[in-house]
């Protein structure tokens, strides 16, 4: 049994082995196929371009007879909410961005007082 296990371990390091090195000599692209693949590439982009409007539009015709029939039946409708592009990081951060930073002690306060205390809501070490 173990060296059934061995024999398939090193047949697939071997395997892999081979794989790497044969990917490895792989030559870099002539012009032509570079060309040929950037056409190609162009060529799908301009078609996913008119699938999108194709939808886009099928979408707005929809919402259109759907919104037509709701004013024949007495629904409510709200305008649709515009569309904004992506929001950030930092403004779907519900973090402050003081959070964790310890306010400054006040001018006044005494070492070892409640004015000299941290922002923070650790609790002062007891007597």
């Amino acid at each position: 049994m173990r060296t059934k296990r061995m024999h398939t371990l090193g047949a697939l390091a071997l395997g892999l082995s081979l794989a790497g090195v044969s990917w490895a000599a792989l030559p870099p692209p002539s012009p032509a196929q570079a060309q040929a693949a950037a056409a190609k590439k162009a060529e799908a982009d301009a078609k996913a371009a008119k699938e999108k409007e194709a939808l886009n539009a099928s979408m707005d015709r929809i919402s259109g007879q759907w919104r037509q029939r709701a004013a024949q039946e007495g629904w409510t409708i709200k305008p649709p909410p515009p569309v904004s592009g992506p929001l950030g990081v930092a403004a779907s951060d519900p973090t402050p961005a003081s959070a964790g930073v310890p306010a400054p002690a006040p001018a006044g306060g005494a070492p070892g007082t409640s004015g000299a205390a941290p922002a923070t809501a650790a609790a002062p070490l007891g007597a």
